[in-house]
């Protein structure tokens, strides 16, 4: 099952923002946040992404289910700028801020979200995640927001003993019952590999199913013969490293991967 009318397996690009207001890495000028953020963009664009997905990387250490509102109304103005490049795009607001992350990309006029904390809880760095699906679904419905929902199953930098008695297939039953549109699927930590057999048992739900960690040159090839999409971040940048520019060559010899 493909995604955005894609033949085969998408490219999806992070454009990582740096710290937005009331974030304590925050450096005061905005522009400047646009700006890089649009660069990057562009360069996916370029460089042949099928989509893109706007994060918030940069306010790190995260608040828990909500930001500031300076914090969602820069990310409103950034979205909708990189909407206005023409891909398909998607937001995520760390950490676990989906009803403002919805709310974002609704004014933005973006197209899906990227949600940690779906259907069922786990312990994330942030502390205790509770699902949100029930509450997520009656908003995109009451405020007539055409957004597809992509749900992390078994979020990466977390714990989830409290679900280690179900396998990933049931987990991403589970995902699919709660009105999940499509599943992404990690590694533990950003940059850690994701495992062929967790795409593999997540496909059992029958949603397109997202790799969403650790995608490199060395395994895009096989992972896209098997995952409707992979979103890749730290390696397409400078040195590999998520707070770097987006690096051309390096998106290059991905996207040429994944078509071989």
């Amino acid at each position: 099952m493909g995604l955005f009318s894609v033949d085969g397996c998408a490219l999806v690009g992070m454009v990582h923002l740096k710290a937005l207001p009331g974030s304590p890495g925050w450096e005061g000028n905005l522009d400047v946040v646009e700006r890089d953020a649009l660069r990057d963009a562009a360069a996916l664009l370029e460089g042949g992404c099928h989509a893109l997905i706007v994060e918030n990387m940069g306010d790190a250490p995260y608040l828990k289910g909500a930001v500031y509102p300076e914090t969602l109304a820069a990310m409103t103005r950034i979205a909708r700028e990189v909407v206005r490049l023409g891909l398909p795009t998607g937001l995520q607001l760390l950490a676990g801020a989906n009803r403002q992350a919805l709310a974002a990309a609704h004014a933005a006029g973006a197209h899906f979200i990227r949600v940690e904390g779906f259907a069922y809880a786990h312990v994330a760095d942030e502390g205790w995640i509770e699902a949100c699906a029930g509450p997520l679904l009656r908003a995109r419905s009451s405020i007539g927001a055409e957004l597809s929902i992509w749900a992390d199953v078994q979020k990466k930098h977390s714990a989830h003993a409290v679900t280690a008695d179900l396998s990933m297939e049931e987990l991403a039953h589970g995902h699919a019952f709660c009105g999940a549109d499509a599943l992404i699927v990690t590694g533990s930590r950003t940059g850690a590999k994701t495992a062929p057999a967790d795409v593999e048992a997540a496909q059992a739900a029958g949603l397109p199913v997202v790799v969403g960690s650790g995608v490199d040159l060395q395994d895009a090839r096989d992972l896209a013969q098997t995952a409707s999409a992979l979103i890749v971040g730290s390696a397409l940048k400078v040195d590999g490293h998520w707070r770097n520019p987006v690096d051309p060559e390096r998106l290059r010899a991905i996207s040429q991967a994944m078509c071989n």
